[in-house]
């Protein structure tokens, strides 16, 4: 066959066709134009949702194993904690039990004992409910403002207290509301007691934190970390016994006569919406001598007026 009539064509898998760079321009205008198209034309819209419920019966298929072994996770982790929480339940029950039967047995303990020193029952302080309306705009002090005032009963000097423990004392008393200075105020001081070694201490507002500060006490003073400070009643301000701080730092150093005590006030003074003000118990212990003392008067006063009597009958 002569040369002439070989046919030089390059077979169909070696054709090249169109170039690279001219199908990714037309790729990329396609891209384009769908995108503007879809959001301009919501021309997608359709034919997305269609392949959605196309899909969904195959998507519901292939999530059914991945869902029972997660219902199955969900049971099994589930009956292990309602069993954790039935054997915590339990001896939460148990120690409750052992605990009312102690505190039964000390309430009985301390009747007698009342009744054999005859000691005087516990004084009955009255209390007034508020609520926290807002703080103070004196950014360098800590004071709130509650929503009751002289109008409801409340007295400058009362202490106020919450569920947690002592809060601060009234300093000023308007007509429908008051201000309260918190301890942890740079100008508070409360008398505390020490429920552990019953030794007695100033507690001050002021520190760093919205912490407080138990000062002049000895470096060789018994006090730890830990331990609970309630008012000693010596002030004649707040009721003896009620909360006040835990010791959280005790430094001791041996160039100062004495210790550094860091306090934690046990009531949250920041997350603080509903308390009780109550009466000044140097009040409360003035009224009830004067109490005491008129009916002492009324009974000494009880024979003079029987002899009267008796001596004015025929």
């Amino acid at each position: 066959m002569p040369l002439g009539t070989l046919d030089r064509t390059p077979p169909p898998f070696f054709r090249q066709g169109t170039s690279a760079l001219t199908k990714l321009l037309f790729c990329a205008a396609l891209a384009v134009f769908l995108m503007v198209a879809d959001a301009r034309f919501k021309l997608t819209t359709p034919a997305r949702a269609a392949l959605a419920l196309v899909l969904h019966p195959l998507q519901r298929a292939l999530l059914a194993p991945v869902d029972a072994w997660e219902r199955g996770g969900d049971y099994l982790r589930g009956t292990e904690r309602a069993m954790a929480a039935e054997d915590q339940a339990r001896r939460q029950l148990v120690q409750q039990a052992e605990r009312l039967s102690r505190a039964e047995q000390l309430q009985l303990e301390n009747q007698r004992l009342r009744a054999l020193l005859e000691l005087r029952p516990a004084l009955q302080v009255p209390s007034i409910a508020a609520e926290v309306l807002y703080e103070a705009a004196d950014p360098y002090s800590r004071r709130v403002v509650i929503d009751r005032g002289s109008h409801q009963g409340v007295r400058a000097g009362a202490p106020v207290i919450n569920d947690a423990g002592v809060l601060g004392q009234v300093t000023r008393v308007y007509m429908f509301s008051s201000e309260v200075t918190l301890l942890s105020d740079k100008d508070a001081a409360i008398p505390v007691l020490n429920t552990r070694s019953q030794q007695r201490g100033a507690a001050f507002g002021g520190a760093e934190g919205g912490t407080m500060e138990l000062r002049f006490m000895a470096a060789n003073a018994d006090v730890k970390q830990g331990d609970l400070l309630t008012t000693s009643g010596l002030d004649g301000v707040y009721p003896p016994g009620l909360p006040v701080a835990k010791i959280s730092v005790v430094e001791r150093r041996g160039d100062s006569s004495f210790a550094r005590v860091t306090l934690q006030p046990v009531a949250q003074l920041d997350n603080v919406r509903h308390v009780l003000v109550l009466g000044p118990l140097l009040e409360l212990e003035k009224a009830r001598g004067e109490a005491q003392a008129a009916s002492a008067a009324a009974a000494a006063s009880a024979p003079a007026r029987a002899a009267k009597t008796g001596a004015h009958k025929p």
